[in-house]
């Protein structure tokens, strides 16, 4: 598939590594920077979303999505996203990828308006109250060094999930680094993350970034976990 992310906030917490770690299924293991635990909210717009060699559709290839992830490596120590949720306003999407790529998207109802800043609200279809978020880039996108806090939070080119039986299923992705900047956020929520059962301090997050639009390779899903990187060309 292809598809645009766009307006993309990444919000992260640091959180107790054991109380992660005993939500993971066998097989995978929690990933830590300089030894600590993270957990991210990431509201962002999905765009242009099409098969590959199709173009997109109106009404279909445009909607929003919020994820609750954390960050994890295989067996083999290949590192990537575990997402506990997945909020999205668009149904067949949500479909398709619970059946495809065993993602615990969530129905849910969204909308965002974009002006001097971007404000973001998602109610998933059995909360009463929304999440809602307001942000804008504080200054001038870059990309993250390798090694730092930013580059291990938002370079991330893989994707676990588990089948209803307890299999490993591996996904790739594919697109230029980000271009990373501080985020400008006067409104934020943890709630998707209590939504799943995860408690988060109810402090400001201890990272706030936006990231530039990137174009997105979507590759099939495979059983098992990554034995080896995949290089972005095959």
């Amino acid at each position: 598939m292809r598809q645009r992310w766009s307006n993309l906030l990444f919000l992260h917490w640091r959180v107790d590594p054991d109380a992660i770690r005993r939500r993971l299924p066998d097989g995978l293991h929690l990933d830590l920077h300089d030894g600590e635990a993270w957990l991210g909210i990431v509201p962002f717009f999905m765009q242009r979303i099409r098969p590959a060699f199709l173009p997109p559709v109106p009404g279909l290839s445009w909607f929003l999505e919020l994820n609750v992830r954390t960050y994890v490596h295989d067996d083999h120590g290949i590192p990537g996203v575990w997402f506990f949720s997945l909020d999205c306003n668009q149904p067949l999407a949500v479909g398709f990828a619970r059946r495809f790529f065993h993602l615990p998207y969530e129905h849910a109802t969204m909308r965002a308006k974009v002006g001097d800043f971007i404000h973001y609200e998602c109610r998933r279809n059995d909360r009463d109250t929304p999440a809602i978020y307001r942000y804008r880039p504080a200054g001038e996108g870059t990309t993250a060094e390798p090694g730092s806090l930013e580059f291990f939070l938002a370079e991330r080119y893989l994707l676990f999930s588990t089948d209803p039986g307890g299999g490993i299923h591996h996904g790739r992705v594919h697109h230029e680094p980000y271009r990373l900047a501080a985020a400008d956020c006067p409104a934020w929520s943890a709630a998707p993350a209590t939504w799943d059962g995860l408690d988060l301090p109810g402090t400001p997050p201890d990272s706030a970034l936006v990231a530039e639009p990137v174009d997105v390779a979507v590759f099939p899903l495979r059983s098992g976990s990554a034995a080896k990187p995949v290089p972005p060309s095959q």
